[in-house]
């Protein structure tokens, strides 16, 4: 079965054989920055250096489903948020609000996919897609509708405005979604195989489950309904207490980070809600500081619980060694080879028990 159509029959809630592995976070390294001669931040701004770059993904580091862009300030920046342009080890950042002052003036423009770098991305995606020796899926990210209100508004003033006037808050917060839906189908017509939004802000950790509730869940509900493709959602923390409103918005898979205490919890409950999950091995401490056997041992935890896409669980730093990234793959392939033959007499055990 071909890689594409795997990670389709994923994202449909069929059962396939073997996990994928691949990123739908950020994963612009410096080592396939070197290899492949395209560099940040310019391959944030061209086309054929943002393909190039996203391509050694799967060429080079072995990946099976890769991403772009390399940032999730994009849509912040067709609305006008002003960005440092960062360096080759330093990632985009937003640096001014326009929206601060008056959060109520807020409005999207009709013209949004030809502003910023959007089109930037939609001619990316097209050269992937068009390349025909890099059959691959490739997954558009784009910032989430939290994370977008953060970058308009500040992120204190907007968090302030979640408990002081949530309504208003909830006011930015679809017209972000609105802007978010946009971006999404013009990517998806763009043939990208699926969108991820990226909202960090939504964590517990930082707006708290009941904002999250009241807030934001409501205009992610109202994304899946609008959108023509598949949707991932990956918010950054201890997601425990939202997985299963997260579930009930509407989204093809959910990408969690290692900081998700039980595991088997939401591959189960997401199984039950016919939604894949894609995770988790630690980026800072396992694919940034250590070595493969650490990466193999992680990988093992996260294949036994029946992921469906062995992923990092959130954005690489710059710095991650290629080589932890290739054993990702390798560590999945050792996996799935002892698997076939433990299972015929250990069906009730776990193969971690006597591989690690």
């Amino acid at each position: 079965m071909n890689l594409s159509k795997k990670f389709q029959d994923i994202l449909d809630g069929k059962k396939v054989d073997t996990p994928l592995v691949g990123t739908v976070t950020t994963a612009g390294i410096l080592d396939l920055m070197d290899i492949s001669g395209a560099s940040r931040p310019e391959a944030d701004n061209d086309p054929e250096k943002m393909a190039k770059l996203a391509s050694s993904l799967h060429t080079v580091a072995k990946l099976e489903v890769i991403r772009i862009p390399f940032d999730v300030t994009v849509v912040g920046e067709a609305l006008g948020c002003q960005t440092d342009p960062g360096t080759k080890a330093r990632t985009l950042s937003v640096i001014t609000h326009p929206f601060e002052a008056n959060p109520e003036e807020l409005e999207i423009p009709t013209d949004l996919v030809e502003r910023g770098r959007i089109p930037v991305v939609m001619e990316t995606i097209s050269l992937l897609k068009s390349d025909t020796g890099l059959q691959v899926p490739l997954v558009a990210g784009i910032e989430g509708p939290a994370d977008l209100a953060s970058y308009l508004c500040g992120i204190r003033s907007f968090l302030k405005l979640t408990v002081k006037k949530p309504e208003i808050a909830r006011n930015i917060i679809e017209k972000c979604i609105d802007a978010c839906i946009i971006c999404a189908n013009s990517y998806l017509r763009s043939s990208a195989d699926a969108v991820v939004i990226a909202d960090a802000l939504s964590s517990p950790e930082m707006m708290g489950p009941d904002a999250f509730r009241r807030i934001v869940k409501p205009s992610l509900i109202r994304f899946n309904k609008s959108i023509r493709g598949h949707s991932i959602l990956h918010i950054c923390g201890e997601t425990d207490s939202i997985i299963p409103d997260i579930l009930e918005c509407g989204f093809s898979a959910i990408s969690i980070e290692e900081n998700v205490k039980d595991l088997e919890y939401v591959v189960d409950i997401a199984h039950r809600n016919n939604t894949a999950v894609i995770g988790k091995i630690s980026t800072v401490d396992t694919l940034y500081r250590k070595v493969p056997e650490d990466v193999r041992k992680e990988a093992f935890q996260c294949l036994d619980a029946n992921i469906d896409i062995f992923a990092p669980g959130c954005g690489l730093a710059p710095e991650t060694p290629l080589k932890n990234i290739q054993s990702m793959v390798e560590a999945r392939d050792e996996y799935v080879e002892k698997r076939f033959r433990f299972k015929r007499y250990n069906d009730n055990k776990k193969l971690t028990d006597f591989l690690l």
